[in-house]
């Protein structure tokens, strides 16, 4: 088996990879095979090759399966080979990796094997080597093994920024107490004009920002889980908190420079996994400009245009992806989940069109916006559909748009003055005369 001699990758609900604390995307390659020049293990045909700041990852789309070829593993990367023979054969680059006695690539190897990269799409293989070389002279795995030496009890690893706001000076007392506070913002001051000086420096330190805040939200988690007995105001003053650290943004987004042609594939499964999260807490849809603002707020620097937005959407067809995109017969387009049904929808709204007042008055898509936990032009969209359906009659007024109930459908043709006794119409009677 193939998976004996690679370690398995974790992939979200939409195929994408999931990275490592501190690991970025650099280039994305389709139709790639990994071979061993040892006959006994089996080659990966097909998948795509992402090359990240860690580890060479291989992902069959078709089986949701990835593994893995960590870098802090490889020994030697060799070039392509030019040669008239090249010239009509798939390009290859050669990896030497150590090898752990049970045959797994491992950094601590005690042989060396060479692997196989073998390019059988369109791919350019001498940028992809220089991408390759300038990631393994970086070696930007053994920066995030050093910061993991630096976790405090918290458990929470320390970016670099973070390491000079710890105090050396003992805290004893009330003046120790004052003193690390004022030493704590004169480093985050510093840090703050570090950050301001160039573009690059802030990309820096916004980066490890990001990293800093993941890993208090996964905290929070942890310790609201752990604390069953919290009050209300302690409880949602964790959920804000959460709620903030969430909006800070993506670790490593996907760019045209790094994914290249599978650019808007790639975008497709990154949206597909960041929207859940505002699915949840929007009541299961979310209209598209709204998605756009969050998503480009997220990406941080690396925004996205509106079409590569919408091209990403509309190729959620072709994935397996838990979202889709809706488009009303008003022209307003809108994210849902897969899982939200519309008649599900159209029994809460009949419940609320129903009630005593609603009835007198009628319903707005304020009062159902209310209801369904989404914004009132959601909601209104959800009150003109239902219309469609028969189940509301529309009002038109100088004051908006108010709903009823529709009580045709309990009328029976054959005697149209009888009154059901258990129907609709029978309760608006009801409310009409105890409202006098």
């Amino acid at each position: 088996m193939a998976a004996n001699w690679l370690p398995p990758v974790s992939l979200t609900a939409s195929g994408r990879p999931v990275f490592l604390p501190g690991e970025v995307e650099r280039c994305l390659l389709p139709a790639v095979d990994l071979e061993s020049e040892n006959p006994g293990l089996a080659p990966f045909r097909s998948g795509l090759l992402v090359l990240t700041s860690h580890r060479l990852l291989w992902i069959d789309e078709q089986s949701a399966a990835g593994f893995a070829v960590p870098l802090a593993a490889v020994v030697h990367a060799y070039p392509p080979k030019k040669s008239i023979r090249s010239m009509f054969a798939s390009p290859r680059i050669r990896l030497q990796v150590s090898v752990s006695p049970d045959g797994r690539i491992a950094e601590d190897g005690v042989r060396s094997e060479v692997i196989t990269v073998v390019m059988r799409g369109k791919n350019d293989p001498d940028a992809f080597y220089c991408r390759l070389l300038e990631v393994l002279r970086s070696r930007q795995w053994e920066a995030a093994v050093v910061a993991e030496k630096r976790n405090t009890d918290s458990g929470i690893a320390e970016p670099p920024m973070a390491a000079a706001a710890r105090v050396r000076m003992p805290v004893v007392g009330v003046s120790g107490i004052l003193r690390k506070e004022q030493e704590l913002w004169e480093s985050t001051d510093k840090s703050l004009q570090e950050a301001f000086q160039d573009l690059n420096a802030l990309m820096s330190k916004a980066k490890d920002m990001v990293q800093l805040a993941e890993k208090m939200r996964l905290k929070l988690l942890s310790s609201t889980s752990a604390s069953g007995n919290a009050d209300d105001e302690e409880m949602g003053s964790k959920q804000e908190m959460q709620d903030w650290l969430l909006s800070i943004g993506i670790v490593s987004p996907v760019t045209k420079e790094s994914a290249g042609a599978l650019y808007h594939q790639q975008l497709s499964r990154e949206l597909a996994d960041f929207v859940k999260l505002p699915l949840e807490r929007a009541g299961g849809m979310i209209a598209l400009v709204d998605v756009y603002c969050l998503f480009n707020r997220a990406r941080g620097t690396a925004l996205i245009s509106p079409d590569d937005l919408l091209q990403a959407c509309t190729l959620w067809e072709k994935f397996d992806v838990p979202v889709m995109l809706r488009k009303f017969d008003s022209g307003v387009m809108v994210i849902q989940s897969k899982a939200r049904r519309d008649e599900e929808v159209f029994v809460r709204i009949a419940s609320l069109a129903q009630k005593p007042d609603a009835l007198r008055t009628g319903i707005s898509p304020s009062d159902a916006a209310l209801t369904l936990g989404i914004a009132p032009a959601l909601a209104k969209e959800h009150l003109l559909t239902a219309e469609s359906k028969g189940l509301l009659c529309r009002d038109v007024s100088p004051d908006g748009f108010r709903f009823f109930i529709n009580l045709f459908t309990d009328i029976d043709p054959s005697d149209i003055y009888m009154n059901k006794n258990n129907g609709p119409a029978h309760v608006w009677s009801s409310a009409l005369s105890l409202s006098g």
